[in-house]
């Protein structure tokens, strides 16, 4: 998908949107909500302050941490600060909307607009886009971490999944393959 974007300002924003949402296992909303300030960059990577989200709503907020990348073209904390160096935003809403004459707008952009951009590069990389949503780069991060054999509580920690038995939900699939006492049976 990553390979799928645009190559002028709206790819590169959608680039650095999927990455993050996906490497941080962001919910929609909580994506749309970032600003510049809740995003602190250090030797290990970026620090993400989630200041409200849907099981938060009184805002005590938590920190998320995004390592480095191995690979500088889907690295998500390189492609945020390319991001944030190509539009000089010193502040404000992080994701915000670009016009088809690559103005970059104030406002910023929505949970819907989140899911349209997965999709749009879901049937731009040769995917059905029916099975993608903005949701996806949130379920996407707990099954690849599974399948990739994170621990669950490890997974846990990055999603702010409280409970043992909704990480697994997300986990989805990729764990029927991973720890399969078929694959120990020397067939």
């Amino acid at each position: 998908m990553v390979e799928a974007t645009d190559s002028g300002l709206i790819g590169m924003r959608d680039r650095a949107l999927i990455l993050l949402g996906f490497a941080g296992a962001f919910r929609r909303s909580e994506l749309v909500g970032l600003s510049v300030e809740d995003c602190e960059f250090g030797n290990d990577g970026l620090t993400v302050t989630l200041r409200r989200s849907k099981t938060d709503q009184t805002g005590a907020g938590r920190k998320i941490g995004v390592p480095y990348g191995s690979n500088p073209e889907t690295c998500p904390v390189r492609t945020l600060q390319l991001w944030i160096e190509q539009v000089a935003i010193t502040g404000g809403l992080l994701f915000r909307s670009i016009t088809r004459h690559g103005q970059i707008r104030s406002g910023g952009l929505s949970g819907g607009d989140v899911a349209r951009v997965v999709k749009k590069l879901a049937e731009r990389a040769g995917l059905d886009p029916a099975k993608y949503a903005g949701h996806s780069l949130r379920a996407g991060h707990a099954t690849s971490a599974a399948i990739a054999g994170a621990s669950e509580r490890s997974i846990m920690n990055q999603t702010g999944h409280r409970s043992v038995q909704m990480v697994r939900r997300y986990i989805r699939d990729g764990s029927l393959f991973r720890e399969n006492s078929a694959g120990k049976l020397g067939l």
